[in-house]
């Protein structure tokens, strides 16, 4: 389950979801490319701050749950990921490496999704639009309405 990510100068949970497809959709990943996909996803967040919450392999494509910090850009987790994964698969499964030509195990398009531990959109923008609501209830009780007409728009 993720956590917030202390800093000395920020809180965080930052999460995504992440769906790599193979190189030309091909069906490469069995059960060996699962286990080196998931063992090197493991030595990566020792080196990274990058923790793996989940992931779940098809054979064409891979899930990840991931969670980091603000100083990598979703951009950036792609990169540590497909890199090192590619190099780890092709180095300890190398008859993938003859199914897939060209040389490349990652598709060059990616999904990427933010994930939130509170709720989808809709939760997420009713609870930004109504910040500050019991602010208002307060003001207005108390006769000062005109002074938050600011806060109503």
């Amino acid at each position: 389950m993720s956590e917030n990510i202390h800093k000395s100068h920020n809180v965080s949970r930052l999460m995504y979801h992440f769906v790599f497809p193979t190189k030309y959709r091909r069906v490469v990943i069995d059960e060996e490319v699962d286990n080196v996909i998931k063992d090197t996803c493991i030595e990566i967040s020792k080196r990274y701050e990058v923790e793996f919450l989940e992931i779940g392999t098809d054979k064409g494509h891979v899930h990840f749950l991931v969670q980091s910090v603000p100083n990598y850009s979703p951009s950036q987790i792609v990169k540590i990921i497909k890199s090192i994964t590619a190099k780890e698969v092709f180095a300890r499964c190398p008859e993938v490496k003859k199914k897939l030509w060209g040389g490349k195990f990652w598709s060059s398009g990616y999904y990427v999704a933010t994930v939130s531990e509170h709720g989808n959109e809709g939760v997420i923008a009713n609870y930004v639009k109504n910040q500050g609501n019991e602010y208002k209830k307060l003001f207005r009780s108390e006769g000062v309405e005109g002074q938050i007409t600011l806060f109503d728009k």
